[in-house]
């Protein structure tokens, strides 16, 4: 949408890389930790990046929120275009409001406890209904408004994110093996793996 502009779009695309990144920092840690490499990471190490995970995913919606609401209510042309280009196409439609809906919903009623931030599987399953919320995010960023009513989800979209999927964890995981994993000899090193809260 190259003529449409928010104040908000940068925060707001901020705000969904962020969430994004946090949840694979979570997903990999976990990863590690269950494959014997990270055994000093504890619940509490978790939880944190769990919370990390809740808040940010909140601050997205308010952004998201506010950006429709006072987009929606002023209703100038020039600024409601791009909600227009994704509520009135059918293609786009149910993605819109599922977005919305998986990338608030999902994450505060399943991360909402504290028990729920400390739970391995949840944290899993969790952590990638955002990143495919957030990857249909990114898609309903760039598709309405460059293919318009002609976009829509096939196996070329999902192979292409599953590539990069596959790529980015190949690279991540191959570059751990040629480092350690564990900072040697920092001042706060001991106080950090005895982490509790």
């Amino acid at each position: 949408d190259p003529h449409w502009f928010s104040t908000l779009f940068g925060w707001y695309v901020f705000a969904s890389m962020f969430v994004s990144g946090i949840t694979v920092i979570a997903l990999i840690t976990i990863y590690l930790k269950s494959k014997g490499l990270m055994e000093f990471v504890n619940d509490s190490h978790l939880h944190d990046l769990a919370k990390f995970m809740f808040a940010i995913s909140v601050f997205w919606t308010y952004l998201w929120f506010s950006q429709f609401m006072l987009i929606w209510y002023a209703n100038i042309p020039e600024e409601v275009t791009y909600f227009m280009a994704r509520l009135e196409v059918e293609n786009y439609k149910f993605l819109f409001w599922f977005s919305m809906i998986i990338n608030f919903i999902a994450p505060i009623i399943l991360l909402m406890s504290r028990d729920a931030k400390r739970n391995n599987g949840r944290l899993i399953f969790v952590g990638c209904v955002i990143l495919v919320g957030h990857w249909i995010n990114s898609y309903l960023l760039v598709t309405p408004g460059t293919l318009g009513a002609h976009g829509h989800i096939g196996f070329v979209e999902i192979g292409m994110g599953l590539g990069f999927a596959g790529l980015f964890i190949y690279l991540v995981l191959n570059s751990l093996t040629k480092q350690p994993l564990e900072t040697q000899n920092h001042p706060f090193l001991d106080e950090s793996k005895n982490l509790h809260t």
